[in-house]
């Protein structure tokens, strides 16, 4: 199975969630190995560059290393049958739709409707804001990927 998270740039919400469900998934039996994460974003204004200083600092501060990471567009070639694309907000989501081909958008959902956190589903974008903004945007992955790791279980049968 592919995850992949996806926002506006992929340099602040998709990696920092890409980052906390890869960790989480590795440390979970049932599902390491079972499922590779990625994230990507909608524009190519940062092809390449690292995550955002902020969002590293802020998932560093928590034990996650996404330094690594290199922010890169969203393709057709990510709308694959065994796909799960969670998208950061409605926007995201209605961009997504219009790229992917018909046969395929049925993997595609908010990432924190899909978790099943109670409303709002849009995860902020922290971009313009500072640290506590990312604080923030990582606690609401926190809490969404806990409940989409009980999904991804049960889903696989796990």
């Amino acid at each position: 199975m592919r995850l992949l998270v996806v926002c506006l740039g992929n340099i602040c919400r998709s990696p920092m969630a890409e980052g906390w469900l890869s960790a989480r998934i590795a440390q979970t039996p049932d599902l390491a190995g079972r499922i590779e994460v990625d994230s990507a974003g909608l524009g190519r204004w940062h092809v390449g560059d690292p995550p955002d200083p902020r969002a590293i600092a802020t998932a560093a501060a928590h034990g996650i290393d996404i330094s690594g990471q290199r922010a890169r567009q969203l393709r057709a070639e990510d709308f694959t049958a065994d796909s799960l694309i969670l998208c950061a907000d409605v926007g995201v989501l209605q961009q997504a739709y219009r790229r992917g081909p018909a046969t395929s958008v049925a993997g595609l959902h908010r990432m924190l409707e899909w978790a099943g956190l109670p409303a709002p589903w849009d995860l902020p974008d922290p971009y313009q804001g500072g640290p506590a903004d990312f604080e923030a945007v990582w606690n609401r992955i926190d809490e969404a990927g806990e409940r989409m790791i009980g999904r991804l279980k049960r889903e696989l049968g796990a």
